[in-house]
């Protein structure tokens, strides 16, 4: 089975306003007192022999703080297996051609550049500190350095938001060379900024789905068929690391904050940097993987959910109801179903949760 190593950076320059993840706003760069820790906790998962995983991602905050030889260290330590996939998130303006080939010499085959958007006004609003111009310049400075494989983030529904703004955002990504874009819709979270203080001019819940669904069909006619539920692809370069946590493969994440599936058992380290620093941050066990988890994770996927996996791997079958619910789904648009197979539509997909709750 494969195994998806995951090193949380929790460093940034500032926070965003819609941000809620675990992270350090305020610093310039990541210290090598943090880099060690990283390579304590692998050396304790792998006391004997490296982990070599088919997968490693550098996700933040913002992991393009790091030194490429700080990465290269990383890297060496995971030993990761011939081909692996080696992802790096990357924020425009903390990159140049320089640290992006440093960073592409150290290892890293993949990169990931956090867009969003292609206006200045709406970046601003977001709290974003790069502007439109500046991600131009990263993507053309990532094909200089020799990547290939580049993805772009585009956040949806945004305050004031309009077609128009994707079509623009889609030019910008797709012109810099992306064979991966990641579609997400802004989603206010009670911690955040946002949360406290929400932007005025925020699309209602219908508009928000319909630019969902504009999404999906302007990115599928570009080229970028849709794989996930937030994520499209080029032929072939559909991210290899986040299918192994949507196939409820084993994942290791360390760092303050990450979480981890190994064998069926999930754990995480708390969300404390200081404390993870000075070896005082054990990871806490967070129950199991099983079934359940399996079905929402599936329902994520375009291809949809194996009724015959489903029940080999976990001994499940769905009742009568179930089937009868699922029939109406089908009817309704949001799901295709050949009696092995249960695949969301992208109608579904918005309503996933209402669907899963008469799944569960």
């Amino acid at each position: 089975m494969s195994l998806g190593l995951y090193l949380h950076i929790p460093y940034c320059f500032s926070k965003c306003r819609y941000c809620d993840f675990y992270s350090h706003p305020g610093e310039r760069g990541v210290p090598d007192a943090y880099v060690n820790a990283l390579l304590r906790e692998l050396s304790r998962f792998a006391p004997e022999a490296p982990l070599q995983p088919d997968t490693l991602y550098f996700g933040g905050g913002t992991p393009s703080l790091l030194r490429p030889e700080q990465a290269k260290r990383l890297i060496d330590a995971a030993r990761p297996m011939p081909g692996a996939e080696i992802t790096l998130e990357a924020n425009p303006e903390t990159v140049t051609e320089e640290s992006l080939a440093g960073f592409r010499e150290a290892g890293v085959n993949r990169i990931s550049f956090g867009v969003q958007s292609a206006r200045d006004t709406q970046l601003r609003t977001l709290g974003r500190p790069h502007t439109a111009k500046q991600a131009r310049a990263a993507f053309a400075a990532a094909r200089r350095a020799g990547f290939t494989n580049i993805s772009g983030d585009i956040m949806l529904a945004l305050p004031h938001y309009t077609e128009a703004e994707f079509d623009e955002t889609l030019e910008l990504i797709e012109g810099g060379g992306a064979t991966h874009i990641s579609a997400y819709l802004l989603k206010i979270e009670p911690d955040s900024a946002f949360g406290k203080h929400p932007p005025e001019g925020l699309p209602t819940g219908d508009e928000a789905a319909d630019f969902y669904l504009y999404a999906v069909e302007q990115l599928e006619h570009h080229g970028y068929k849709q794989y996930e539920i937030s994520n499209f692809a080029k032929p072939g370069y559909e991210g290899r690391h986040n299918l192994i946590y949507w196939d409820c493969g084993d994942y290791l994440g360390l760092g303050p904050a990450a979480h981890s599936c190994m064998g069926g058992r999930r754990f995480y380290y708390p969300p404390d940097t200081a404390a993870f620093l000075n070896d005082a941050a054990a990871p806490v066990m967070d129950g199991s993987c099983g079934a359940e988890d399996y079905l929402i994770l599936q329902l994520r996927l375009r291809k949809g959910l194996s009724l015959d996996a489903y029940k080999k791997i976990y001994g499940k079958e769905f009742s009568t109801a179930q089937l009868a619910f699922v029939q109406n789904c089908v009817r309704a648009g949001y799901a295709s179903f050949d009696g092995r197979t249960l695949a969301l539509t992208p109608a579904g997909l918005i309503v996933q949760n209402s669907i899963l709750a008469q799944l569960l």
